[in-house]
This record gives structure tokens, C-alpha cells and sequence, in this order.
């Protein structure tokens, strides 16, 4: 079998792990698991090429227990019955399940008792959160454990490490050319390490330079799956940018999603900014988001840039107004309580007693709208963020001094 140079390098023990030191670090939560020579059910969830295979691997490898690989997806209820058998038999098994997420009521309900019982000790692996996507009847019977992004020294130290095995014998590489592979694998260690090895391979004499990488791969790796929460994190980092008026994070979130091919999310997003971050602050924003929309669609990806990186450097430094939005959620709130009350007679389809305020000075007369129970309920709060809404509080004043 043609076994990549990353699961050859897999860790066979927690020492050997690199990063995470939050958990396999000396006197940490995992360290003291082997060290006592106890392992429980866990979910281990991070981004891809941060260690969750390798923490599994290294503590069954350690604790020399019998283990099998199974993956939530791939794995029929088939091959979940055999490993059953196989816990029998064995009086306990480890089952190291990779996409966890992933598992389907038929499969779950098949590993319940035995998790339940001990027979099975579970170790789940997923990149998406936990708390979200895993049923809460497997939730409640593991410990979940957070892995943290491995860091560029991480990465490095792997790298200079490897080259000293004999998976790449005769490798010639310079510092430049594996601080260059850290660059590109953006904290994904896998990644790195599967670059490596197609560089060394690529060459005639095993000498990798920086031509020879930049052959194989120049764009950084970089975390941004539509099914995962990667995905929803860089909507989240480019929305939260723009309202905290950072204007070079805000670009460097519409980067990576432009990379990434997603205008569709962007162009949600910007609207949803436009009217809940921006709102009266300046009207004139959704009018601009909606003209920004059909001149990337007229124009297709490669330009688009240039009018979404004009707006999000707008939306970024625009004033900001959340008032609308407070507003309209504050009502939804007192509705879905049951704090409503009756509609005033006056203003029912039929009343006879309404008053018509074109009728009226400036189109304004006196007379309750709101009903009884809610008669001095206040639901907007203007901010003078800016004159139009500095503007449209002096005429809400004026109008509640008349009342």
C-alpha cells in the first residue's frame, strides 16, 4: 500500500504530538490519562491537519489497547456489527470513528449500550462543533476536548523533523524552502507534510527548491468548508469586521471568501450589514449593496473584487445604527410573549371615528394606535450616530412632545 508520508509519521505516543500541549502537555488533561492508564469515551473536534487522528493514535499505541478505525460515513452497520462482535470477544475495544458527526440514528442506536456499558470505548474525531451537529444522546456519554490551530513553529518543528527520517532519504531542502511549506499549509500539518513529500518525489535528485514547490502549489491553505464550521467562522470574522469598523480585517475576510469562489454568502452578508449594523445611520447603504450585487454579477468573479472591496471598505467606516433592528426584535418579543392587547376601535377597518391625518397640519393629529396594554411602549431608540437619524429623532421628539 502506497501509505502517505503523514501516516507514517503518525505520533506513537502523546510525547511525540506536536501543538495541543493544553491537552498532552505534562500534568495536562490526556498526559495524565496515560500516565494512569485510563482512557475514557472523548470527542476530539478542530480544524483538519491539527493532531485529532494522531492524540487517537497515540493513545491506544501507548496504552497498547486493541483499537479499529471506522468512519461514520464510509462504515455500513455491517462493519458496525463486526466490531461488536470483535468487543466481545475481546472483552472491550476502542473504536477510533472519524466524521462522528456524521452518524446516522441506526448506527448510533447499535453503539449506545456498549458505550454505555464500557464495552466500546469511543473516541470520536470531527472538525465541526460538537455542541451542534453530534446527537446529544452520544454528546452526554463522552468528554469533548477542543484541539487548538498548530501554530507556524509547530508546523516548522514537524517538517525539520521529518527530514530526518528515512521516508525521505537524501532530501536536500533549505530553512527558506520549509518556512515557505509553513506559509502554504495555514496550520494544516497533513497538508504540509503531503507537500513535502510531492516535492521530494517530483525531483530527479531530491534537491526541493522554491521553484520546485511553487510548481506543485503557490496558494495557501487555508480552512473554508461549506459543510463545516471553518466555513461559517470567515462569514462570522468578515460580518463582526465590518460592524466593529475594521477595515482591513473586513478586507481580509472578503479575500479569503473571494478565494474561496463563495459570492453568494457575500453578497447575504453585506446585505444583512447594510440594514442591521448600518440601518439609519445611512439608508443609503442597501440601496448601494443591491447596485455593488449587479455590477459583480454583470462582471463575474475575477472583477468583482473591485466594486465589493470599494463597499466593504465603505460598509467598514460607515456610521453604525443597530436601532431598527433592536427596534422590530423588541416587538417580536412582546408578540411571541402574548404581550399584544386589542387594536383601538378607531383605527379598525370599519371605524367610523378614525382620523385621517392627511386631514390635518402637516399631516398630523393626535389619536392612539397603540393599544391599551402596550400605550407607552417605547420600541425604538434612535442613535445619533449620524444627522439622518439625528434628523428622524428631533421629528420623533417634536411628535411626543404634541402627544
Amino acid at each position: 500500500m502506497n501509505e502517505p508520508l503523514a501516516m507514517k509519521l503518525r505520533p506513537k505516543k502523546i510525547s511525540e504530538v506536536y501543538g495541543q500541549e493544553h491537552l498532552v502537555g505534562k500534568g495536562k488533561i490526556i498526559y495524565n490519562l496515560v500516565k494512569n492508564k485510563k482512557l475514557f469515551s472523548m470527542i476530539l473536534y478542530g480544524k483538519p491537519g491539527i493532531g485529532k487522528t494522531s492524540i487517537a493514535s497515540a493513545l491506544v499505541s501507548e496504552l497498547n489497547l486493541k483499537y479499529r478505525m471506522l468512519n461514520a460515513v464510509i462504515n455500513n452497520k455491517k462493519d458496525f456489527d463486526i466490531v461488536v462482535e470483535e468487543a466481545k470477544m475481546y472483552k472491550g475495544l476502542v473504536v477510533i470513528m472519524d466524521e462522528i458527526h456524521r452518524l446516522n440514528k441506526d448506527k448510533q442506536d447499535l453503539l449506545l449500550p456498549y458505550l454505555e456499558n464500557g464495552l466500546i470505548t469511543l473516541i470520536g474525531l470531527t472538525s465541526a462543533n460538537p455542541y451542534h451537529s453530534i446527537n446529544p444522546a452520544i454528546r452526554s456519554r463522552m468528554q469533548l476536548f477542543e484541539l487548538h490551530e498548530l501554530t507556524d513553529d509547530d508546523i516548522l518543528k514537524a517538517l525539520k523533523k521529518a527530514i530526518k527520517t528515512d521516508y525521505l532519504a537524501n532530501i536536500k531542502i533549505n530553512n527558506d524552502c520549509l518556512k515557505y511549506i509553513t506559509s502554504l499549509a495555514g496550520g494544516d500539518l497533513r497538508f504540509a507534510y503531503n507537500l513535502l513529500e510531492i516535492a521530494y518525489y517530483s525531483t530527479s535528485d531530491y534537491n526541493i527548491t522554491l521553484e520546485v514547490i511553487q510548481n506543485i502549489n503557490n496558494k495557501p491553505n487555508f480552512f473554508h468548508d461549506k459543510n463545516e464550521d471553518g466555513y461559517y467562522d470567515v462569514l462570522s470574522a468578515f460580518q463582526k469586521s465590518i460592524r466593529g469598523s475594521d477595515v482591513n480585517a473586513a478586507i481580509h475576510y472578503l479575500a479569503r471568501l473571494l478565494e474561496a469562489g463563495d459570492l453568494d454568502s457575500i453578497f447575504r452578508r453585506m446585505t444583512v450589514i447594510a440594514y442591521e449594523d448600518i440601518g439609519l445611520a445611512n439608508p443609503n447603504m442597501g440601496v448601494k449593496v443591491d447596485a455593488c450585487i449587479n455590477a459583480c454579477e454583470r462582471l463575474g468573479l475575477k472583477e468583482a473584487r473591485i466594486p465589493l472591496a470599494n463597499l466593504v471598505i465603505e460598509l467598514a467606516l460607515c456610521p453604525k445604527s443597530n436601532s431598527a433592528y433592536l427596534a422590530i426584535d423588541k416587538a417580536l418579543n412582546d408578540i411571541r410573549s402574548g404581550n399584544v392587547g386589542n387594536v383601538p376601535n378607531h383605527i379598525k377597518t370599519t371605524s367610523p371615528f378614525y382620523k385621517y391625518p392627511h386631514d390635518y397640519p402637516n399631516a398630523y393629529v393626535k389619536q392612539q394606535y397603540l393599544p391599551d396594554k402596550l400605550i407607552d411602549k417605547v420600541y425604538y431608540i434612535p442613535k445619533t450616530t449620524s444627522k439622518y437619524e439625528e434628523t428622524l429623532k428631533k421629528i420623533n421628539d417634536n411628535l411626543n412632545k404634541k402627544n
